[in-house]
């Protein structure tokens, strides 16, 4: 795993959620995103099928997300969708976990609604309050 990469899961997974940003035609879309796990070299996320954000990030695939860590600045990681799930299973199971621990009900981890996207052109930066930005290596 790349340090950067390794940097954006240790600092997603170190808050309780964060933001996703998705835009469709001129009008932006920002829900709460929880879950993040590496594999491969890439940071997969975790959504259903069945959701607004799944058909935003079909018809238009790059997305922005930001995250606040007290006393640890920001983080911003943009780039684009990659909607086709090639997850392994320790990831599956992992994000269907977590998400029937946040109240959502599915089949198993290998439910059709439940899928997993990975990101392809990723940027991430670490910002601080004094305006400062450490560009991370993904």
């Amino acid at each position: 795993m790349q340090d950067g990469t390794k940097a954006v899961v240790d600092y997603l997974t170190s808050v309780p959620a964060w933001y996703l940003a998705t835009c469709e035609d001129d009008q932006p879309h920002v829900r709460p995103f929880s879950f993040a796990a590496e594999e491969g070299g890439r940071i997969w996320f975790a959504t259903a099928t069945t959701k607004d954000v799944y058909r935003e990030l079909e018809a238009n695939p790059r997305f922005e997300l930001t995250a606040w860590k007290p006393g640890h600045g920001w983080i911003i990681l943009r780039g684009r969708a990659d909607l086709d799930d090639r997850a392994g299973e320790a990831v599956r199971e992992a994000a269907w976990r977590h998400l029937e621990s946040l109240g959502e009900s599915y089949e198993g981890p290998h439910d059709p609604r439940l899928t997993l996207f990975s990101m392809t052109g990723a940027e991430a930066w670490l910002c601080d309050i004094d305006g400062s930005w450490t560009p991370l290596d993904l």
